[in-house]
């Protein structure tokens, strides 16, 4: 069993136990659950930048990224930055976040978030809206077409952007639906944990043009933003390189600084 099947069957177990615990009529009385959303495809459509700042405080592949931060310091810093957006990690065990993390940078920030989760279950987007977010993540690896589809759907019923990550073809080419925003590529290898771009350039002319191009993981220079540029990529995710710093907020307005230059 891989990292990625250890998380998805935690996964199933967590999200069991907390429909026992709130119910997902519950959730939709939440107050935030009324909110109007912000698009997240539409604001990187309109940027020249097209960051989107991760909080991350660990992962499976780098442990301990940086645990003494707060949360609505790095929204506020991303935010101040001129960031499009922020993708806040909720996954507990394997990476550190919470759904309080998602509250707090609401709390604190105006621009679009985005819940960076596993989410195998309609439960998690009415969580997702509960607490706050305007986008959420769908990962291709771990959910078939069907799941794809319907999960989509529900989350667009919602009014949340709907951000589908691959990494590879096939996983590209089961996933293309009208339900859909933003097509992510990650270019984290699964097996092996190692980082290209290569990956997005390579999928890149695959992806249609309704969908905003995302690429995803391993962005650490303003030369690899403007290379992936050019194969019609409008978003990028980064999260480890601004998370590693003791000011991320700091650190994405030079890097942005850097990218207008």
């Amino acid at each position: 069993m891989n990292i990625l099947d250890k998380i998805i069957a935690d996964k199933y177990k967590e999200v069991a136990l907390k429909k026992q615990l709130i119910s997902p009529v519950h959730l939709s009385h939440y107050p935030l659950f009324e909110r109007e959303t912000i698009s997240l495809a539409s604001a990187l459509k309109k940027s020249n930048i097209g960051i989107i700042a991760e909080h991350k405080r660990r992962s499976p592949s780098k442990a301990v990224i940086n645990q003494d931060l707060n949360v609505q310091d790095v929204a506020c810093g991303y935010e101040d930055a001129g960031v499009c957006g922020m993708s806040v990690l909720t996954d507990g065990k394997y990476f550190g976040g919470s759904l309080d993390d998602l509250i707090l940078a609401r709390a604190a920030v105006k621009m679009p978030l985005l819940r960076k989760e596993f989410i195998i279950d309609e439960y998690q987007i009415l969580e997702a809206k509960a607490h706050g977010a305007d986008a959420i993540l769908l990962i291709a690896a771990i959910l078939s077409r069907k799941q794809i589809k319907d999960l989509s759907g529900f989350a667009k019923g919602l009014n949340l952007d709907v951000l589908l990550e691959v990494h590879d073809l096939e996983e590209l080419e089961k996933s293309l639906m009208p339900s859909l925003d933003m097509l992510g590529v990650n270019n984290r290898n699964l097996k092996t944990f190692e980082v290209s771009t290569a990956i997005s350039k390579e999928l890149s002319e695959k992806i249609p043009n309704e969908f905003v191009k995302v690429s995803e993981s391993g962005i650490s220079s303003v030369e690899a933003i403007k290379d992936l540029k050019n194969y019609g990529f409008q978003g990028f995710l980064i999260g480890e390189n601004f998370m590693k710093s003791n000011d991320p907020g700091k650190m994405a307005s030079a890097f942005i600084s850097d990218l207008n230059s």
